[in-house]
């Protein structure tokens, strides 16, 4: 139905309104309800409208009933329209339910009628089924059965293929078989038929025992031509001259089907493995290389395990290095004899590096032996880590071991031997720093007399303990475990702290005499120290122990650290020794501080006759033959260059730039304040003051720097203000009065600013106010002006 139009609602609103009934119920019995009053204004309001207060227009009321009846039979009409054209499609879709409704009840009907056959039809076939079932059960056994016996069968054809090939010599076919048979030990891998896979294993093993030790015996008789092993250095050809064509020949064979006889070898040696035992990350030693291995095994078991003598917990390098001795004599022989071979055969693998393997074998398990049985005598365990790191250090070296490969290091890294490694490392640096300070020359540098050795002027305790941290250092940085390192690097920055708390200790023992050679040797010691952890916070192993740390989040060297300075130490800004510099730098600090403070106590009483000397009546200089420094001065002249002399000598070149540079600044303060302040000058005394100070003074810290002056700044700039011209001096004076007197007043804000004035004179660090004062002091302004 169309939505009624604006017009029609509005005519309906008003015809609504028009014959709305006028209710005569009152309230009170007294005034008209509410929609009485609005119908009446609301045909009123439409009167006006329509008719308005003209009478003559009443002639239009006739016309104006008959627009309204027209639109309110159109409005009938459309009522009618729509009520008439709902019933047919509401009946439409009534009849369209109901067909669906009879067809869906028909459907049900034929579904029960089909389910009720179909459930007959299979009452009446199960027993069929069970029969069938039954039947494919058997099939199955027996199919099961039949493969069984024919597996059994294929396992006895190949025995059988085995022994015929051994009685005819036919050794590459029986290799072939016994493959076969380890194929089908595969094969049967996942399966639960556990007696067959036990006879075809311990078939396999047989004839693979019967195949090996055949092979082996004719390789170990090659070998023993050639004169394998090869104890001592060779001195000789290897093979002999009359039949080395054969005998390599038969080398070559035999390694050729012992490579061929690999696979075979391999699953019997993983099934003679404990189900407990984790397989080796490495892959098993090359078969050729295991029969090679056996004489020296026998040896290496013969003189260091039992009562030999030449088994020793004391000589752990009398195996190392026998061990040592094997790899390299027989490199020549793997290199020239075995390694062309299993290249021809297309073995890639190296002869050397398995010969390696399988020694290394030998001395780990020698190795781990012994550090069990080590862990209560601090001595023999440390001899043993030395000559482990050694072993370690010349095989990867001199024998070019792969690093990729485990080597002696892991032995080390269980937990026991590691927490022993540490805490005997621990021990053995805290009895060698009690050594090295209570030792004669400590606090002597070793190059004192070796001027270019000898800048940082490192006592020999200080020298020597960084050289058991960095000893500390090459020993823990082969290991190949980070966490392991990171706990050795947490015990080099216990060791530091250690150390600068005895230095604390002995330097307030010394604080008595700050400029003694003791107390300045301290200072060295610590700033040598200081230097070194500040290199090493560069260097790229500790930068690797930093991400390693952050990444681990090891609490040994993170410990106490906020997230701010983990972020910093991932991003590489900070460093691990961040913490140890500033204790350090707060300790040179302060024993610097101390040692400037006693020196300039001493310049400061050489220096008070010079403050008290006669600057008011000293003559002008024009009036002197010639300038020379004032004799109350030198007293002051000769402390400043001794001290510089002294500090010179003992202290470390960095600490004695800031030691001279500390000592100026508070030398210029001296001057300024004791002398130039507190006295008043005549044309000569300024004089003389800037003759001792630029002529005298300066060129003592001029050994040590191009332009002294410059850390002299206010004697320098108060020489230039008493030293200038009367003139100059008054109209100076004036300008700066009267700036003063603007800058009260807050006029002449577009005036240029006195320190200009200064600029131009070479004042710049004094402020015009102490100009001002320094005018005042000179006598000759106040002659001039009274």
């Amino acid at each position: 139905m169309a939505a009624p139009t604006a017009v029609e609602k509005t005519m309906t609103k008003r015809t609504e309104t028009l014959l709305k009934p006028v209710s005569t119920t009152s309230q009170a019995g007294e005034s008209f309800s509410a929609d009485s009053w609005t119908g009446q204004d609301c045909l009123v309001d439409f009167l006006e409208k329509e008719v308005g207060s003209d009478l003559k227009s009443l002639k239009n009321v006739g016309d104006l009933l008959e627009k309204l009846r027209e639109e309110n039979n159109v409005l009938e009409e459309q009522v009618l329209t729509v009520s008439s054209s709902v019933p047919p499609k509401v009946s439409a879709a009534l009849s369209a339910a109901e067909e669906a409704l009879c067809s869906l009840e028909d459907l049900l009907q034929r579904e029960r009628l089909t389910s009720n056959m179909l459930h007959q039809h299979l009452q009446g076939a199960q027993p069929w089924m069970d029969n069938l079932g039954q039947t494919l059960n058997q099939v199955d056994t027996i199919e099961r059965h039949v493969k069984y016996l024919r597996c059994l069968q294929h396992i006895e054809e190949l025995s059988a293929a085995v022994q015929q090939c051994l009685m005819t010599s036919s050794v590459w076919e029986a290799i072939r078989a016994v493959d076969n048979m380890a194929a089908l030990d595969a094969g049967l891998n996942q399966s639960g038929c556990s007696h067959l896979k036990d006879f075809l294993r311990e078939t396999l093993h047989f004839w693979h025992k019967i195949i090996k030790d055949r092979l082996a015996s004719d390789f170990e008789k090659v070998l023993t031509q050639l004169h394998w092993p090869i104890i001592s250095p060779p001195t000789q050809s290897l093979t002999p001259t009359a039949n080395a064509q054969e005998i390599s020949s038969q080398l070559e064979l035999l390694v050729t089907q012992l490579l061929a006889l690999q696979t075979s070898d391999d699953l019997i040696s993983q099934g003679a493995l404990a189900p407990s035992t984790p397989p080796s990350q490495a892959p098993p030693l090359c078969l050729p290389i295991q029969i090679m291995l056996l004489p020296l095994s026998r040896r290496f078991r013969y003189h260091f395990y039992g009562n030999r003598q030449t088994n020793s917990l004391s000589k752990p390098e009398w195996y190392l290095t026998q061990v040592l001795m094997w790899m390299g004599n027989s490199s020549t022989f793997m290199e020239e004899k075995i390694q062309p071979i299993l290249d021809r055969a297309g073995a890639t693998i190296s002869a050397m590096v398995e010969l390696c393997r399988g020694l290394l074998s030998l001395v780990q398990e020698k190795v781990a032996s012994d550090a069990s049985r080590l862990l209560y005598d601090d001595v023999l365990f440390c001899h043993l880590v030395e000559e482990v790191l050694q072993f370690e250090k010349e095989l990867r070296s001199n024998q070019s071991y792969p690093a990729a490969l485990p080597g002696l290091l892991h032995l080390l890294l269980e937990d026991a031997t590691l927490q022993k490694w540490l805490t005997v490392e621990k021990k053995m640096a805290v009895e060698k720093m009690d050594a090295m300070l209570s030792a004669e020359g400590a606090w002597s540098s070793q190059y004192k007399d070796i001027s270019d050795m000898d800048e940082l002027k490192a006592p020999d305790c200080a020298e020597t303990f960084m050289t058991l941290l960095q000893v500390i250092t090459e020993r823990y940085r082969a290991l190949p475990c980070p966490s392991a390192q990171l706990k050795f690097l947490g015990l080099q920055r216990e060791l530091v702290d250690d150390f600068r708390i005895r230095l604390t200790q002995v330097m307030k023992e010394e604080s008595r005499c700050p400029l003694g050679a003791r107390y300045c040797a301290i200072l060295n010691a610590v700033n040598y120290i200081s230097t070194i952890l500040g290199d090493w916070g560069d260097n790229v192993f500790f930068l690797q122990l930093q991400q390693a740390a952050v990444s681990l989040g090891e609490e040994v060297v993170l410990g106490g650290l906020g997230v701010l300075e983990v972020g910093r130490l991932a991003s590489l800004e900070g460093s691990l020794f961040e913490g140890l510099l500033a204790l350090l730098d707060r300790l040179k600090g302060d024993m610097l501080g101390r040692l400037l403070e006693w020196t300039m106590r001493e310049i400061a009483d050489k220096a008070k006759p010079y403050g008290q000397d006669r600057w008011l009546s000293l003559p002008p200089q024009h009036d002197q033959s010639t300038m020379t420094l004032s004799s109350s001065a030198c007293p002051m002249m000769l402390c400043v260059r001794d001290r510089l002399l002294n500090l010179h000598q003992v202290l470390s070149l960095s600490l004695f730039q800031l030691a001279w540079q500390g000592l100026a600044e508070r030398l210029d303060n001296v001057l300024y304040q004791d002398v130039i302040l507190s006295n008043h000058f005549s044309e000569g005394g300024a004089a003389q003051l800037q003759f001792d100070m630029t002529r005298n003074l300066f060129p003592l810290f001029g050994h040590y720097c191009k332009r002294p002056e410059n850390f002299f700044k206010h004697v320098k700039e108060a020489c230039i203000v008493l030293c200038l011209n009367v003139g100059s001096a008054i109209l100076l004076k004036n300008l700066l009065k009267e700036s003063e007197d603007e800058a009260r007043d807050l006029a002449g804000a577009g005036d240029p600013p006195p320190e200009s004035a200064l600029n131009e004179l070479g004042v710049y660090c004094l402020a015009p106010c102490d100009v001002l004062i320094l005018l005042n002091l000179r006598i000759s302004i106040y002659l001039c002006l009274s």
